[in-house]
């Protein structure tokens, strides 16, 4: 269940589950699942067994959850600059690796933006990209975004009514990601200096990474005594995450994928260039940041799928796992109408 192969001299742990057999589906396919910050593998363990125990589903998977080099059992990346591009090549390779030609990929966080790139890099390989977090930062979004902030008689021109909240008022979510982004600036910047600290404090660590899973969660647990943390997660998950950073070591390199990802001058040139996949997204509507359907056409003009969901946050495999699984499995039927791969 749990491996370690060496590609490009770094040791990629990952998870690789095979059901044991068809049960009379008429393909099985392979699935990539990616984590981000502050999050792990661990993410996944809930959605895991919602993906093969459907009977009126056609397709069984193959499962696959890499930790990302610097993260958890993964090695630490030893030579500057490796970025989400180069999770991307090595997430390839490891697929490649185990036999696999065609597979789909999920992601939010930061393995929404590997699995895009790994969309663009070899898109031949990619059967479908199912996001539960996108970002379209284009000259056309900024502009409307801009527009409707300064003439607000101008929104209903670029944007449905049941799509207002995503985006406007401009300035109240100007504020918020004031008031939230705080961590990126630091990670992006001075990852060593608050790395070594949480390194050096197991409690100080866990106030740093639980503190997303409440926010994150739903902004509005920020003014709750205690976070609400335990609403949606067990204490015991939520330390088995704390503790995969902890024993591991890996906060301080963890932290350095923010500024790999903003120096890399490659990155943010390719950051907005669209993918041809197809493309489904579940909008969960506590995620920190909300793009309406109109738009993700900008980035993603293969996107068959749009749904926005009933309940959930930022770690929808973690807190909502039967709503992420069955928006997957929805989309991957879609695909599969669609197109026909071997």
């Amino acid at each position: 269940m749990h491996y370690k192969t060496s590609i490009e001299g770094i040791k990629i742990h990952f998870i690789h589950i095979k059901p044991p057999e068809l049960k009379g589906k008429s393909r099985r396919r392979a699935v990539m699942f990616v984590h981000g910050w502050p999050g792990s593998i661990y993410e996944f363990y809930k959605i895991i067994p919602l993906l093969n125990n459907n009977a009126s589903q056609s397709v069984d998977f193959d499962i696959i959850c890499p930790s990302i080099p610097g993260y958890g059992f993964s090695d630490i990346p030893v030579k500057k600059g490796f970025d989400q591009l180069d999770a991307a090549r090595i997430f390839h390779k490891l697929m490649a690796r185990l036999g696999y030609k065609n597979f789909y990929v999920q992601a939010g966080d930061w393995g929404s933006i590997i699995i895009k790139f790994m969309a663009m890099i070899k898109p031949s390989s990619v059967i479908g990209a199912h996001l539960n977090l996108i970002s379209v930062h284009t000259s056309k979004t900024m502009f409307k975004t801009l527009l409707g902030s300064v003439f607000p008689s101008t929104i209903p021109l670029f944007l449905k009514a049941s799509d207002y909240q995503k985006v406007f008022p401009f300035w109240d979510k100007f504020i918020f990601f004031l008031e939230e982004m705080g961590y990126m600036h630091l990670q992006a910047t001075k990852p060593d200096s608050i790395g070594f600290a949480l390194n050096n404090s197991p409690v100080g660590l866990a106030a740093y990474i639980l503190e997303k899973f409440s926010t994150w969660t739903d902004k509005e647990y920020r003014s709750s005594p205690n976070g609400n943390l335990t609403t949606h997660y067990t204490m015991d998950d939520l330390l088995t995450n704390v503790m995969i950073y902890w024993f591991t070591g890996t906060i301080t390199s963890s932290m350095r994928f923010y500024k790999e990802y903003w120096n890399s001058k490659l990155v943010q040139s390719l950051n907005g260039n669209p993918i041809e996949v197809p493309v489904g997204l579940a909008a969960f509507p506590n995620e920190i940041a909300a793009v309406p359907e109109d738009w993700v056409k900008d980035t993603f003009p293969n996107c068959i799928q749009y749904t926005d969901m009933s309940v959930g946050g930022h770690f929808p495999a973690f807190e909502q796992p039967q709503l992420l699984a069955d928006d997957f499995l929805k989309f991957v039927q879609k695909v599969e109408e669609k197109d026909d791969y071997p």
